[in-house]
């Protein structure tokens, strides 16, 4: 009996044994993944953005601190951003044969495929995007990604915003890389001394400003001391006034009545054209305001007829120039800053000042540089023709071949020598050598018979030069060449955000000095230079003391020459290579030899500084018109010579009396 009714009873149970394995285990319900969670509670927001609306689902995607945000707010702003119709989930998309591939927004991971019917791409508008850019901007601060980081530097410097400075700040110790920390820092003061929670916040980082030369730091300071024109019946108590104005003395009189007619304190002006259209608006039985229409030819008829339409209160009243002194009289006008505290209106302004004088010092000395390399160049492009003009006389043309030549030489050895370094250390004595053996060969060939005869002399070499720029067309073409300088002299030596130059210019200056040096040596204290001396001061006594006239003359032509080459060299480390790059200098050697004194030294080089600073000076004053700027340096050398013909160092000798 007990065998049977155990039997029963696991009959009975099988049917609910069978049950409980058809329902299977029971599963726990899961809730949304966090991010999709977030965007369903702003669905309609995300799905249509506008400007003003996005701002909310933006402090709650900041606010949740989720690590996908960043990545979601990239994709959104991308329009890389789909949801779903049937159940309004967001999704990820890619396109995949005829439907998309989707992608879980939380997990990253593939959450099957969608028709493109069933889709809907989000696309925000550019306004919403930037929106979303400045909330990104928050998160790109500490990315790992270096470009991440600057980007969002940039961000907030093109659209600085006061929700930006905490997670600035945040990010500033944390950050690796030296640059970007300092901008981090500066930017952490511009955006402290804009919108720092308090006023002794807000002074302290203005007046760390005064230290900062940067258009930036400058645009700040500007920004907190802009202002606005109000008119008024009396200066307002409590307004932070920046000044007074009066009509006609600061102010200009139709402007000040038009700020009193936008503030509703005086009538509007009635206009010409206003006028005759009220009185067209007004005819009754061919009169206007009892004056026929036959006699409203005139202005004082028009006026008298609109007179009487006002009295009667059909148009506005119209306004005198009595009633325009007299609006003006009353009122006052005066600009107020926009920021109310005066006390940081105070140290701004003072700031400001500090920094206007740092910076106008600043400009003077970069100024000065500037005119300090160009004086350089202008003294390597000219010392060779003032040895050639001073011993010789002989006004050479060609003098801007020469230089021409020295840089396609320098070009040359670069295809040869692909170290820049290396190739600068062959290219200049290479460049002398050539130009020097062209300079000889041009004296022997064409000036020794020229000899005082300046026109025959001017013509022959004016056509050497030509014929030498056509050469270097058929050879190199007319494109312009490159010759790269080493990579120690790229760049610019910085003092500070006013004052730097470029360290090719400073090679240039140093160089010069070298040559200036080597010179002087050479006319000072060599064989050579004594004769070279001997026949500027007295050719007819150096030659009874055994000097060979003709053989310095092709000597110097030929040093003058090789010089020019060098220089060459140099100007091709900044300035176009072309068979007409000569041309450029040749003037201005020119200008820089008579200025200076002929056929001497330090007179050509007070002469390339003069001439130097002279343009320096003219374009400073005048930087959008370089052709004005060479007209009034040629007048003012043509005004020099005639005060001073002999130049700034006067040379005696034969130069001298020719």
């Amino acid at each position: 009996m007990h065998r049977v009714f155990l039997a029963c009873l696991a009959l009975l149970c099988l049917p609910l044994m069978a049950l409980a394995q058809d329902q299977g285990p029971t599963t726990p319900q899961t809730s949304p993944a966090p991010l999709q969670a977030l965007l369903q509670e702003h669905a309609p927001l995300v799905a249509k953005p506008s400007r003003n609306s996005v701002g909310t689902v933006l402090e709650a995607l900041v606010a949740s601190g989720l690590p996908q945000v960043p990545d979601f707010l990239n994709r959104w702003a991308e329009k890389d951003l789909w949801q779903r119709d049937a159940d309004g989930l967001f999704f990820y998309a890619a396109k995949s044969g005829d439907a998309y591939a989707l992608t879980d927004i939380d997990s990253g991971d593939a959450a099957g495929t969608a028709a493109g019917d069933a889709l809907t791409n989000i696309k925000p508008n550019g306004g919403v995007r930037r929106e979303i850019g400045a909330a990104l901007v928050q998160f790109q601060l500490s990315d790992p990604d270096i470009k991440r980081r600057r980007e969002a530097l940039d961000a907030i410097s093109r659209n600085p915003d006061p929700s930006q400075l905490g997670a600035l700040a945040a990010s500033i110790d944390g950050e690796s890389d030296p640059a970007l920390k300092t901008r981090k820092i500066r930017l952490a003061n511009y955006l402290t001394a804009r919108f720092g929670e308090t006023p002794e916040a807000r002074i302290s980082a203005i007046e760390a400003l005064a230290e900062d030369l940067s258009v930036e730091g400058r645009a700040v300071l500007n920004q907190i001391l802009s202002t606005r024109f109000t008119a008024a019946k009396s200066l307002p108590e409590g307004s932070n006034i920046a000044r007074v104005l009066t009509s006609g003395d600061g102010i200009d009189r139709d402007v000040a009545y038009a700020a009193l007619v936008e503030t509703k304190l005086a009538p509007p002006l009635v206009s010409a054209g206003d006028l005759r259209a009220a009185l067209e608006a007004n005819i009754v039985d061919g009169k206007v305001g009892g004056v026929p229409l036959g006699l409203l030819g005139t202005e004082e008829a028009r006026a008298r007829a609109y007179a009487a339409l006002a009295a009667e209160g059909t148009v506005p009243q119209l306004v005198t120039d009595a009633d325009i002194d007299a609006a003006l009289d009353s009122h006052v006008f005066f600009d107020t800053y926009d920021e109310a505290d005066p006390d940081i209106t105070a140290a701004a302004k003072a700031t400001l000042a500090k920094v206007q004088t740092r910076v106008g010092v600043g400009q003077t000395i970069d100024l000065t540089m500037d005119a300090i390399s160009l004086a350089s160049i202008y003294f390597l492009a000219a010392i060779g023709l003032a040895i050639t003009f001073g011993v010789m006389g002989v006004i050479n043309m060609a003098h801007g071949e020469f230089i021409m030549m020295g840089a396609y030489t320098g070009y040359v050895v670069q295809l040869f020598v692909p170290d820049y370094t290396l190739s600068l250390i062959v290219a200049l004595p290479l460049a002398f050598a050539v130009t020097f053996a062209a300079g000889v060969a041009m004296e022997r060939l064409v000036i020794r018979w020229l000899y005082h005869r300046p026109l025959e002399t001017l013509l022959a070499t004016f056509g050497i030069s030509i014929a030498l720029q056509q050469l270097a067309k058929n050879i190199f073409g007319t494109q312009a060449r490159p010759l790269t300088s080493p990579a120690w002299l790229d760049g610019a030596w910085v003092l500070n955000d006013v004052v730097q130059i470029s360290y090719i210019r400073i090679a240039i200056f140093v160089l010069a000095l070298l040559f200036l040096g080597l010179l002087l040596f050479i006319l000072k204290k060599t064989r050579l230079g004594l004769e070279v001396r001997a026949v500027t001061q007295n050719p007819r006594m150096a030659s009874s003391m055994g000097i060979n006239p003709d053989r310095i003359n092709m000597l110097t032509f030929g040093l003058g020459s090789g010089i020019a080459g060098i220089a060459g060299v140099a100007i091709g480390l900044y300035a176009k290579v072309t068979s007409e790059m000569g041309a450029d200098y040749i003037v201005q050697s020119f200008m820089t030899v008579v200025v200076g004194g002929v056929g001497n030294v330090w007179g050509t080089l007070a002469g390339a500084t003069l001439i130097g600073f002279l343009q320096k000076g003219i374009e400073f004053f005048n930087p959008s018109n370089t052709l004005a700027a060479q007209t009034y340096m040629i007048l003012f050398i043509i005004l020099f010579i005639q005060f001073r013909p002999k130049g700034i160092v006067a040379l005696k000798g034969r130069a001298a009396g020719d």
